[in-house]
């Protein structure tokens, strides 16, 4: 599909509410591959439901983890899926076979994870209070050096292109490091208008352009230039391009992402299901979409490629796209749409074989007959190609195959994955016995254990926690006391009345 051809010369920006996509099961949070072709979600049981965006249908179910999933992360080519859970894990994920490539064990709950953008063996982990870690596949991992030992509130992420690492902590500060040895590059201060700090809560890249956004606890989106950043080094004072905030309702953000072409910001309310939505070069609030009253919002993400939003609230992904109207001229441009019918006058020689009024055409000359036409040669996409690229990625997964399900089997094929001695042939309970135990033998994958040092390993993750807090605060509510006795109640109460009479 060519996606030049649905670039709209209007907004492009999601305007309504487009349906929801159904997991089953809790959704939680959710991420768009690089080509936004398939949607992972992360669902409260532990599985990643893999969507096929286009198709709107579910292409793959993992079983992943046995708590809830808390963050993911695609690689480039969008072969591989990284998941962390609130059981303090983190696996690699085969999308094509759906089986785990890696799993480690960390002591402390994991906060997010995300792929280098470039180098698949490489990526970031954020555990609850403590530094960051830049890890490879085969388990090897460095510590992200810290501004301050004290303050371990770390939230952080990778630029555009995987060559710095952008880190921040409770206490305002914003480091900038090298990604392939940790070098410090560059450092600032996030600050309010009385020179006090604010406590950084998320860092999020453009997919196009340089600019990056830093979500605050001050309720204040920041808009930032990298160049600008780099150019000031260490101890400097950029100046944000835009400051976008609710000034009417002072909102706490939950999440903050830029829209595919880097031109907008979507930011997520973290009181109800409302998405606002800010135009980038003028900091101006161009749309508000609301969800259903009473809903907490969870995760938003906004489509690679198109004006397509995704979010997450009440266990299930709400689509918010633009409206879809009908131009019949746009497929015949000398098509005329008509208020009401119109009498046709036919020509005489209209359906003739051979058309007698018709002027001859004139002789067509030498050089248009000879012309060649390439019809082998396929352009690569500008929107999946980034600017230091020419071609496409040859080895990008777009789609997932569907293979048939086989209800009832024959009973003289072997199992998958089951090889008989001496091609004879044995009996269908210990196939089935055997095949069990392939299988098992397949999902249990030994896990790394990544030694933290001083890492908190009492902490609880903040996912769980919030589901603690409220359980405790509707155990609190008041219960209706058991009456007592009658008889002792209204032995008082004489005692009462006769005091009152004495008074």
């Amino acid at each position: 599909m060519n996606l030049e051809l649905l670039e709209s010369f209007g907004q492009n920006h999601p305007e309504d509410f487009d349906g929801a996509l159904d997991c089953v099961s809790i959704a939680v949070t959710c991420c768009f591959n690089r080509q936004g072709t398939l949607l992972a979600v992360g669902c409260n049981d532990g599985r990643i439901v893999i969507w096929d965006f286009l198709t709107r249908g579910i292409a793959k179910v993992i079983t992943a983890h046995v708590h809830p999933v808390c963050s993911l992360s695609w690689n480039r080519n969008s072969r591989r899926l990284l998941s962390a859970g609130t059981d303090n894990t983190v696996s690699v994920w085969d999308i094509l076979t759906g089986e785990s490539i890696k799993v480690y064990r960390f002591p402390s709950p994991v906060l997010k994870v995300q792929f280098h953008p470039r180098d698949s063996n490489l990526f970031l982990v954020f555990p609850l209070k403590h530094a960051a870690v830049m890890m490879t596949l085969n388990g090897s991992y460095e510590m992200v050096p810290l501004d301050d030992d004290s303050d371990l509130n770390i939230v952080g992420s990778f630029d555009r292109r995987g060559k710095y690492i952008y880190t921040g902590n409770a206490k305002g500060r914003i480091l900038v490091l090298k990604a392939d040895d940790l070098e410090l590059v560059a450092s600032f201060r996030v600050t309010t208008g009385t020179l006090n700090t604010t406590a950084i809560k998320s860092i999020e890249f453009a997919r196009r352009g340089e600019c990056f956004l830093v979500n605050s606890a001050d309720r204040i989106i920041r808009v930032y230039e990298s160049r600008e950043v780099l150019a000031c080094s260490k101890d400097g004072e950029p100046e944000p391009i835009q400051k976008l905030q609710d000034l009417v309702n002072k909102t706490l953000w939950k999440k903050c992402c830029f829209s595919g072409d880097g031109e907008y910001v979507v930011a997520g309310s973290a009181r109800q299901h409302s998405l606002y939505i800010w135009e980038k070069a003028v900091g101006n609030l161009v749309k508000i979409l609301h969800g259903t009253k009473g809903e907490l919002l969870l995760d938003v993400v906004w489509h690679p490629v198109r004006p397509i939003i995704a979010s997450i609230s009440s266990g299930l992904v709400s689509i918010w796209a633009q409206n879809q109207v009908e131009n019949w001229s746009a497929f015949a441009p000398d098509f005329k749409e008509l208020d009401e019918n119109v009498e046709y006058e036919e020509h005489e020689s209209e359906f003739d074989i051979e058309d007698e009024d018709k002027e001859k055409e004139e002789m067509k000359g030498p050089d248009d007959e000879n012309t060649e036409v390439d019809v082998t040669t396929v352009e690569a996409i500008q929107a999946f190609v980034s600017s230091d690229e020419d071609d496409e990625d040859a080895s990008a997964l777009l789609y997932l195959p569907v293979s048939p399900e086989i209800d009832e089997p024959e009973e003289g094929w072997p199992a998958v994955g089951e090889q008989t001695s001496e091609d004879q042939p044995t009996p269908p309970e210990k196939k089935r016995h055997s095949s069990e135990q392939t299988s098992v033998k397949k999902k249990k994958i030994k896990p790394v254990d990544i030694d933290l040092p001083e890492a908190p390993l009492d902490e609880i993750h903040p996912f769980l926690n919030v589901k603690k807090s409220q359980e405790k605060s509707q155990s609190r509510k008041p219960r209706p006391s058991k009456p007592r006795s009658s008889k002792p109640e209204k032995s008082r109460h004489r005692e009462r009345d006769g005091y009152k009479e004495n008074i």
